[in-house]
């Protein structure tokens, strides 16, 4: 079965069938007056309904916690979009966001002659050609809509689901997939039900034109977004034919400007039908009652025949096909395979196996040989298995100095070891030992089965769920010389090789602004059909607080205090040593922590470490942040005396070598010079720039000559050095306290006594006393705005309040800021804004707000916020809704594991004893929107801020942003300090 990571889509060999038998069995059973089939051996003990209707029922139960993740899934994305109407499926997955007759509308009769007119307009608008024409279609478009928005209540879906205590609403598009997703409380089960069942019985079209300018946006990040260029290039040249390179999900510009409402309405009627349909529950919950409640709400649904996309057979790739992607982000080298489908089992579990041979991400050939030796900047393996055909990709970036073609030989190299069949054979029994790791984790998320039972859904292997659930054992029955054949037949010349080039795209074609009148948002309206959810009785779930002195065991391992929770689930375990220092008492630690990974010792070379801990499927880390450093140790407790018996050898033998710190010199100074080119990095070092001013954390690195200047043996001194001082021991695993104890005491070397740490560089957060410009120069279509602002001194006695606030505020979809910025002004695909609590007491809160908008849109989009930030709006609807939310947030959380563990650490630093959880949950009725708006008024309204900005200075006019503060352009070694 795949409770591993969801990139990894894997299908088993027809030819393997029948050794599933026997251990693994399709089954029957009935239970609270429903069958259903399940097969033996299943971790995850799914069972499978088929409806009367056709609807699909999958349902796994896994008692960790008062949660359930959700998800209903419909066999339809980008594939089935008609060809004059591409991005049609990813638009009807935002209006499911819409409401229907029931919900959404203050009067649906008044409300559906406007929305009508509206389909009529698009649709005249649509057919005509004439631009001036097309205005004024657009202007009555405009119009009406403004109109229809005077009976619609924006974001009611979301509200509800608020209410109910969902977290993570959302959905997304692919190719052969429209998922839509909830986390819900294990006692809205009911009201979800009603939710979906409407939700997906009338669906409406309304404040279509203000979510299609979402999803404009989204489109033009897209253009901005290099990694996506180069995906879609890739589809288009390894599929001429095929949907997968013809269609993009989000669609093309052409499209994108022309909707049609009467398409999106035939394409729900066509697709959205319960026999293409599944609603899959993973958590806590009674599959008995469950079946019956789904039976019973979606039993209206009446099955259709789905016209399923017919794919043509792509013409075999016979030589190599090499296309070119510019953009300002770093360089990279892609090599893309055209492989058998997910259908094709024959030759699936092979491929899946390959994939593992060539990256695991420790022992695979491109790890040991390219990423471990240090001879590209990164390199490794990604699978696509789709219905028709698997895309196989090997990726590469180039080290300082290195071309891209010669990252390209060194990848067709491991190609060709592998076609040799030049590994070591024991390496298919450490990925099926890896994989039976990655199992037992994957059978703790809720998300991982829900998101498993899906993909299985959707590619059509539903009934072959028996064949994944014995995935590992047959997996464990591939051979050296399958997967040899298979790589001299499919991985030859047969490939698209795509270079990411530094340069202008001189291509991009935006989405251009339409001219849009906000609409209104009617915030404290309310439905009768919400109401009635919200009537509906629900089982009170109690919460459980944290008492750390009895949660926590506390113990000794030499002189080493050591924090223990048990773990009676499964067979694993996770080892930490926690020091309170990092980069900020010592700039190189994160260097050497990094250059470990590259060491060898006396005994075993790095490739040996390596191979070592893979097969044992163990794995070290060590992570060095500003003022903690972590090294953690994790596996099966089978095998925990040899991991970390293994690690403790290397951490205290590893040899300085130089050669190797050459390489790493070289790679660090690629990264660094990559990160200059990475949007996101730059407007993350501007908020630090602006948080702290010129010295900050984020600049808080050694320059490239202090770098150059960094010794073997130095950073070796570190490493060797790193156990002397003070540190906490913490385990979480099967083994009791005692036993753990004394292992670690006899396998971790320790001082007679710790040394102290080197003291710690301090970064003060600066007082803003006028608004400024931070302004960054970056070549894109869209502009990055964020405002800074920093406040008071942490207070524990404020967290309830600030909580409710950043609820009701900026802290989803229903919240204020998305419902002005986006909903109703269409100013941004991506907004936010919050009142940040500080990690560490007598440290400060800080206003954090986000607008991603076209570059045209800047002003408006700056504009909108900053009206937002002086002026709370109120509305006692959303409230209430923000404060049930967060109770039912709160009941329904359970902190497990080291979570614990890791959870008092936290309370500690912040001056803590006790779970603050409990006193924020007491607080919560009692607060009232004064609270909000007093927060509000004392600490947001009318204060000057920090405005970082990215964005191209050929739309965006440095001159233009003077009037929000005076303008200061920092350079791109000024923010990153190299």
């Amino acid at each position: 079965m795949r409770s591993f990571s969801l990139f990894l889509f894997l299908a088993l060999a027809a030819s393997l069938q029948l050794s599933a038998q026997g251990k693994y069995e399709w089954k029957e059973a009935s239970s609270g007056g429903y069958t259903y089939r399940y097969v033996t051996g299943d971790p995850m003990q799914a069972r499978y309904y088929k409806l009367k209707n056709g609807l699909t029922v999958i349902l796994s139960v896994n008692k960790k916690e008062p949660r359930i993740q959700t998800l209903i899934g419909v066999r339809a994305g980008s594939n089935s979009d008609p060809k004059d109407h591409t991005g049609l499926a990813h638009y009807l997955e935002h209006l499911l966001f819409k409401g229907t007759a029931q919900y959404g509308s203050l009067d649906w009769s008044k409300e559906k002659p406007y929305l009508e007119q509206i389909e009529g307009l698009y649709d005249t608008y649509n057919k005509t050609t004439d631009a001036a024409q097309r205005k004024g279609i657009y202007r009555q478009i405009d119009s009406v809509s403004g109109l229809a928005a005077k009976y619609a209540i924006a974001n009611e879906y979301d509200k509800m689901m608020s209410n109910m205590g969902a977290q993570g609403t959302n959905a997304h598009t692919w190719v052969e997939e429209t998922v839509y997703q909830e986390d819900i409380p294990s006692n809205s089960i009911d009201k979800f039900l009603t939710v979906q069942a409407e939700r997906f019985r009338d669906p409406q079209f309304r404040i279509f034109h203000t979510e299609l300018e979402a999803v404009y946006e989204e489109k033009n990040r897209g253009l901005d977004n290099d990694g996506r260029k180069m995906y879609e290039k890739m589809l288009e040249t390894l599929f001429p034919t095929h949907n997968y390179g013809q269609q993009s999900t989000i669609g093309t510009v052409e499209h994108l400007k022309n909707p049609s409402l009467k398409a999106i309405r035939q394409f729900y009627n066509e697709y959205y039908v319960p026999n293409n349909m599944a609603i899959i529950f993973a958590g806590d919950f009674d599959p008995d009652y469950v079946i019956k409640r789904v039976d019973e709400k979606f039993s209206y649904m009446q099955p259709k025949p789905v016209q399923e996309y017919k794919a043509p057979v792509e013409a075999p790739i016979t030589a190599p096909i090499v296309k070119e992607v510019f953009g300002p982000d770093a360089e990279n080298v892609n090599l893309a395979f055209r492989m058998p489908g997910a259908l094709d089992t024959k030759n699936s579990v092979i491929l899946t196996v390959i994939s593992q041979v060539l990256s695991n991400g420790k022992a695979g050939l491109l790890d040991l040989n390219l990423n471990k030796q240090q001879k590209v900047l990164g390199a490794g393996v990604s699978i696509m298995p789709w219905k028709d055909y698997t895309v196989f990709a090997l990726s590469g970036r180039a080290k300082q100095g290195q071309s891209l073609d010669e990252v390209k030989d060194l990848l067709l190299g491991q190609l060709e070891i592998l076609r040799k069949g030049e590994f070591d054979e024991t390496l298919i029994t450490a990925i099926v030992n890896n994989f039976k790791l990655y199992e037992i984790q994957g059978l703790e998320s809720n998300g991982n089965r829900a998101n498993t039972l899906m993909d299985a859904f959707i590619k059509h292997r539903g009934d072959n769920w028996l064949y994944d659930v014995a995935y590992i054992d047959d997996m464990s029955k591939v051979t050296k010389q399958q997967i040899v054949d298979f790589a001299n037949t499919w991985l030859n010349n047969n490939y698209v090789l795509l270079y990411k080039r530094k340069g202008e795209d001189k291509n991009i074609v935006k989405v251009d602004k339409p001219p849009i009148t906000p609409v209104e948002v009617n915030r404290d309206a309310q439905s009768e059909f919400l109401q009635t959810v919200a009537a509906m009785p629900a089982t009170a779930v109690k919460p459980q607080w944290l008492d750390y002195s009895k949660d926590i065991q506390k113990g000794k391992a030499g002189n080493a205090d050591m924090l223990y929770v048990q773990n009676s689930d499964n067979s694993l375990f996770r080892l930490y040593y926690h020091f309170d220092m990092g980069a900020w008492n010592n700039k190189k630690l994160p260097f050497a922590a990094q250059y470990l990974q590259y060491l060898g010792t006396d005994k075993y070379s790095s490739e040996e470490i390596s191979k070592q801990f893979y097969n044992i499927a163990c794995s070290f880390n060590i992570s060095a942040g500003s003022e903690e450093t972590t090294v953690s140790i994790s596996g099966l407790q089978e095998n925990f005396d040899k991991a970390v018996a293994l690690f403790e050898h290397l951490l205290h033998n590893c040899k300085a070598d130089d050669e190797v710190l050459a390489g790493f010199k070289n790679r660090i100074l690629k990264q660094r010079a990559d990160n200059k080119l990475n949007k996101g990095q730059i407007l993350n070092g501007l908020r630090s720039y602006a948080t702290y001013g010129a010295k900050n954390p984020f600049n808080n690195q050694l320059s490239n000559q202090e770098l150059e200047a960094v010794t073997a043996a130095e950073l070796v001194n570190i490493l060797h050095d790193l156990p002397n001082y003070k540190h906490t021991v913490i385990y979480y695993g099967p083994q009791s306290l005692a036993d753990a104890s004394a292992a670690v005491k006899q396998m971790h070397t320790l001082p007679a006594s710790f040394k102290a740490y080197p003291p710690a560089q301090k970064f003060e957060k600066s007082v803003q006393t006028a608004n400024k410009v931070f302004f960054a120069d970056y070549d894109m279509v869209q502009a990055e705005v964020s405002w800074v602002r920093n406040g008071n001194v942490y207070d524990p006695a404020n967290t309830a309040v600030v909580n409710l606030f950043n609820n009701y505020f900026g802290g989803g979809m229903g919240s204020i800021v998305f419902q002005t910025i986006r909903e109703s002004k269409a100013l941004a695909y991506s907004t936010y804004a919050y009142y940040a609590t500080p990690n560490k007491k007598n440290d400060r809160y800080g206003v954090m707000a986000y607008v991603g908008s076209q570059a045209d849109k800047v002003n408006d989009a700056i504009a909108g916020m900053n009206e937002l930030l002086n002026t709370l709006p109120q509305s006692e609807k959303a409230f209430e809704t923000a404060r049930s939310s967060m109770k039912k947030d709160i009941e329904t959380q359970r902190i497990t594991q080291d979570g614990i563990i890791f959870s008092y650490l936290s309370a500690r630093k912040l001056g803590l004893d006790t779970d603050i959880r409990k006193s924020v949950y007491e607080s919560i009725d009692k607060l009232k929107f004064d609270d909000l708006k007093k927060l509000h008024q004392q600490n947001i309204s009318g204060k000057p801020y920090s405005y970082c900005i990215v964005a191209s200075e050929e739309r965006v006019k440095p001159e233009d942003l003077k009037k929000y503060g005076e303008v200061q352009k920092v350079t791109l070694e000024e923010i990153f300090g190299y």
